[in-house]
């Protein structure tokens, strides 16, 4: 029997955002592996499978099991939440393989299967903020230097892009986003646009809109499951909404439908 394995995304975490391909991998397959976490938001999926449920910190032994289930035959899904490519198991995953000389098209079948990750869903709850150019920062210090991460904070923040902040906080992360303000308030307005949103999609759904002055007041709805997404220059709110101009007010007149050419 020939093994495989898939790195899927399973979403924000309700079946209605998990892909088509996603819910067909784990159904083909017999093992599945993953944080407790992720593993239980498929639940429903993979009753009568074996199944290999992990702690946080495991990712090492998570991606080497993975893998050796898989090349004895076993059809193996890693779940994850999100996008698996994204702050995700697919580049470790990658780095063990090729550590040990994997090749695509004899080795072992790998197949990522995409999610959507929270910046999309995140994004989708709160209007349209990722509509012009934006960067994607962890706040995660675990495998990332801080003095690296600020580099790119500031490159992003000097750059006007929007900015999406995976892992803004944790119970022994505090200074990080709050070291993050303060470089962006060196290029920003305080009344510039941020949103916070907590477990997107998910029972515990939370979903603050405020600005970069009042940002540390919502220090409660911080944590791994939160995104902060902060605004651009010309990010603007409404009601309940976070909006970035695509650009096409200085190329048309919004106000009125365009007349279609014969």
């Amino acid at each position: 029997m020939t093994g495989k394995l898939y790195i899927v995304g399973v979403g924000p975490g309700h079946h209605d955002h998990m892909t088509f391909r996603a819910k067909q991998v784990i159904e083909e397959s017999d093992t599945i592996v993953g944080y407790e976490t992720y593993v239980n938001l498929v639940e429903d999926l993979i009753d009568g499978k074996e199944v290999h449920r992990y702690a946080m910190t495991q990712e090492v032994e998570r991606a080497h099991q993975c893998i050796e289930l898989a090349q004895s035959g076993k059809i193996v899904s890693l779940v994850s939440s999100g996008d698996p490519g994204i702050y995700g198991m697919a580049g470790l995953i990658y780095e063990i393989l090729a550590d040990q000389g994997w090749d695509r098209d004899t080795g072992l079948y790998v197949e990522i299967v995409p999610g959507v990750s929270s910046l999309n869903s995140c994004a989708a709850l709160v209007g349209s903020p990722l509509m012009t150019d934006f960067a994607v920062v962890s706040m995660s210090d675990l495998l990332v230097p801080w003095d690296i991460i600020i580099k790119r904070v500031e490159a992003a923040a000097q750059g006007d892009f929007v900015i999406v902040i995976y892992n803004p906080a944790s119970k022994k992360r505090i200074h990080q986003l709050q070291d993050t303000r303060k470089i962006l308030l060196k290029y920003r307005t305080p009344n510039t646009p941020v949103a916070i949103v907590k477990g997107a999609f998910r029972e515990s759904q939370e979903i603050v809109l405020t600005d970069l002055e009042n940002m540390e007041k919502h220090q409660d709805k911080l944590g791994m499951i939160t995104t902060v997404i902060v605004g651009n220059s010309s990010t603007f709110k409404y009601k309940d909404m976070m909006i970035n101009p695509r650009g096409y007010t200085s190329k048309y007149n919004i106000a009125e439908p365009q007349q279609t050419r014969k």
